[in-house]
């Protein structure tokens, strides 16, 4: 197995309009001139008000779109409470009022619990203070309760209007101009839990928090080999417990659609032990705060610490995270995922119509997507109901996310010898180091073992494999490296010299330049994207007390634009140069003419990103003389070259989790395909289709031929010639505040339904 050097999220977009190929300002005031937009994050009937790390991106991204296109967006404060309360509640945003808020946790428009939302005169109020701020669109950011609140609220709008003009509260013409209400969802919640999407608002950045945390605790542990129990949030979901298990290499994991089996006392306590003789020092085990047994009965961080404790004898600690994952600076991922989600939402305002259904913007795979916002609601709601009828197969089938794997690698399996197979299978590191390709090498390993294959590594790369450094790797041991998706292509090739090279091969991508082709994100580039987000944010920070400077940053990529663009995306920039994008004399011109206006509001900094290769005469050097130069008496200027401290640090959680799918999806491959060219006692794979790139496409992880990859190729620049992060740049301008942004929606898509791909439970079936 070859790993090479291509994550994040989100593709293009999907359900767009059908009226225009590309959203200009001009034909999109045409749209929401006489409409205005209220922006809330809520909470109805829980017992805490709603809050997720990374809706400020969201509320950011909506304040910028709806006002680009010529509307008026008004902050809803306080969730539904400040829509009933109305008054100072409801304010006017501007351009400058979402400034410098990307990097803050929370919301910074408030969330409270309100019950009044839920009593019809509790809506009326709330109605009668949208439609005297003219307000017919509404962007609510919440869980299904939340969501569900506002779909009743359109239902009834018509109703409502009659009880107000016929109460004296509005006049007839005031009734006829908000005459219907369009309403699209944006889901924000820690555990994951709603059915239609990967992933929600504030999920990556809670994992952010809780893998901090594990990892701090696994060095004492270890010291003092020590069992650690760690309970995180998920009441009626496990995917953050299950992503940190995979994540950390959790011993066991308490997930509340998959209770463990009957006696698992036995079996967990039979898992410890084991770790130990194989010279583990520690014990980590993940729970769910809504763990429980197959009779419904919880499952408890003290139950799980008395057992082991008290059974076993091992000097053992639980940890209750609490209310810790909710809070910290949001990640890249959930940065962009709320921006984008943000600009689709605005997006689907433009179209909306009377016979519209309420929408939510979900995203699936790495493409955004809008689905029926009442669907979602319900198979969430049908995940409730079959694990309360002890149905949990059908939760699991009905979740749609991550936790399908979790029967996959489940801790049993590991409780017993593999029967050996006569398969040898090699892990090749080739090229630059990034973060996670531990999880990856890892994964590999330990799911090599289970299926009886004895795994080898070949120490420094191709040389070490010409020169034979060739030495079994054990569940113990793995390594972290880089690999080369040319290397690859190269074997492929010399397959017609060397029969010795006529063997199943697979190439993981793994680089921080996200430039693999086959893939749309490769390991390495989220924990390469944060450090450079996270990098952006203290140089922002370190201008608050200095006005009117502009700071020019050089990012990694070698020739490809991905890190500059997200990190872009991420961290609000004024703009990133990228190679893809060529720019000239005139662009810079105009680039300058944009921050000495921008000094000119409240807003006096800016930041400019240039990927290392983006052209070899503007350099970025010369940007930083440019803008000095051109700056004089209006702002000053201060350069950065990242350097390579984008290629270390601590692997985030999508790259660890990442890395642990593509590995252990890598080896199971591998296996099928040597039995498939097993012949006459012997290996012989020179089919197209027996050396693959595993990349994340879409959707989905696929398989793809090395050689079926050439013509999507750039050999020279080490780039694919399809890119499709390309497309969000335009969300970047916009954000920014350019004028006459051309954004592609020339790829349209009916608004999907979520019932249909995961089948809605009736009587106990699917």
């Amino acid at each position: 197995m070859i790993i090479t050097q291509v994550h994040l999220v989100l593709g293009t977009m999907k359900g767009h309009s059908k009226m225009c190929s590309y959203v200009t300002q001009q034909n999109a005031t045409d749209l929401l001139r006489e409409h205005a937009i209220g922006m809330l994050t809520a909470g109805i009937d829980v017992k805490q008000p709603f809050c997720a790390t990374g809706m400020n991106a969201a509320v950011r991204a909506t304040v910028r779109m709806g006002i680009y296109t010529g509307a008026k967006v008004y902050f809803v404060h306080e969730g539904y409470q400040g829509l009933v309360d109305g008054g100072d509640n409801i304010k006017l945003a501007t351009w400058e009022s979402v400034s410098m808020m990307l990097h803050l946790g929370g919301t910074v428009i408030g969330s409270a619990r309100c019950m009044d939302f839920k009593e019809k005169w509790g809506r009326l109020k709330a109605a009668c203070n949208l439609v005297k701020l003219g307000i017919t669109n509404l962007c609510v950011i919440g869980g299904d309760g939340s969501l569900t609140g506002a779909n009743q609220f359109r239902s009834e709008w018509s109703e409502l209007l009659a009880d107000l003009t016929k109460g004296g509260k509005i006049s007839a013409e005031e009734a006829k101009r908000s005459s219907h209400l369009n309403i699209v969802g944006m889901v924000g919640s820690i555990d994951n839990d709603f059915c239609g999407t990967d992933m929600t608002i504030g999920t990556d950045s809670a994992l952010h928090r809780i893998i901090e945390v594990v990892d701090a605790i696994t060095t004492t542990a270890q010291s003092h080999q020590r069992t650690f129990i760690l309970e995180v949030m998920g009441r009626h979901c496990g995917y953050l417990a299950l992503v940190t298990a995979l994540a950390c290499g959790a011993d066991w994991v308490f997930i509340p659609e998959m209770p463990p089996e009957e006696n698992w006392e036995e079996h967990l306590c039979k898992r410890l032990i084991a770790q130990r003789e194989r010279g583990s020092r520690l014990n980590v085990i993940i729970l769910a705060e809504g763990a429980q047994d197959r009779n419904q009965k919880p499952i408890t961080c003290d139950q799980v610490k008395n057992l082991v404790s008290k059974k076993l004898g091992f000097d053992t600690r639980s940890t209750i995270l609490g209310h810790v994952q909710r809070g910290g600076t949001p990640s890249a991922f959930d940065r962009i995922l709320g921006s984008r989600m943000g600009v689709d939402a605005v997006m689907a305002l433009l179209e909306a119509t009377p016979e519209t259904p309420a929408c939510v913007v979900s995203l699936s795979g790495n493409m955004a997507v809008r689905l029926p916002l009442m669907e979602c609601v319900q198979v969430t709601k049908d995940v409730t109901v079959a694990m309360a009828e002890g149905r949990f197969e059908d939760a699991v089938k009905l979740r749609g996310n991550v936790v399908h794997v979790a029967p996959k690698i489940h801790p049993l399996s590991l409780l017993f010898s593999p029967s050996q197979s006569n398969i040898n299978i090699a892990i090749i590191n080739v090229g630059a180091p990034c973060a996670g390709m531990n999880a990856a090498v890892r994964a590999a390993v330990r799911v090599g073992i289970i299926q009886g294959h004895q795994m080898l590594a070949v120490h420094d790369g191709f040389d070490g494999l010409a020169n034979g450094q060739i030495e079994p790797i054990i569940w113990a041991q793995y390594h972290e490296h880089c690999h080369a998706y040319l290397g690859g292509l190269e074997l492929v090739t010399a397959r017609e010299m060397y029969e010795e090279l006529c063997i199943p091969m697979v190439v993981i991508p793994a680089t921080v330049s996200n430039n693999v082709p086959g893939s749309d994100f490769s390991i390495g580039a989220d924990t390469a994207l944060n450090t450079i987000t996270m990098t952006c944010d203290r140089i922002k920070q370190s201008a608050a007390g200095t006005k009117r400077r502009v700071f020019i940053i050089e990012t990694m990529g070698g020739y490809c634009g991905y890190l500059a663009t997200m990190a872009a995306l991420s961290s609000g920039a004024d703009d990133a140069y990228i190679y893809e994008e060529p720019f000239h004399i005139r662009d810079l011109e105009l680039n300058v003419e944009h921050l000495i206006e921008k000094m000119k509001t409240s807003v006096k900094r800016g930041l400019i990103l240039r990927n290392s290769n983006a052209n070899e005469n503007y350099t970025t050097q010369f940007l930083y003389n440019l803008y000095s130069e051109e700056g004089k008496g209006t702002f000053d200027c201060r350069m950065n070259v990242l350097g390579h401290m984008q290629q270390g640090g601590t692997p985030t959680p999508f790259d660890r989790n990442f890395g642990t799918k593509m590995g252990s999806k890598s080896v199971l491959w591998l296996t099928d395909k040597l039995k498939e060219c097993y012949r006459h006692g012997r290996i012989f794979a020179n089919m197209p289709d027996s050396a693959c790139v595993l990349g994340m496409k879409k959707r989905s992880l696929v398989f793809q031929p090395l050689a079926s990859l050439k013509d999507d190729t750039d050999f020279e620049h080490r780039i694919p010639k399809t890119e499709w992060w390309l497309k969000l740049r335009p969300i970047l301008k916009i954000l920014a505040k350019y004028d006459t942004v051309e954004m592609d929606t020339s790829e349209v898509a009916a608004m999907e339904h979520v019932i249909k791909k995961t089948g809605l439970v009736k009587g106990g079936k699917m």
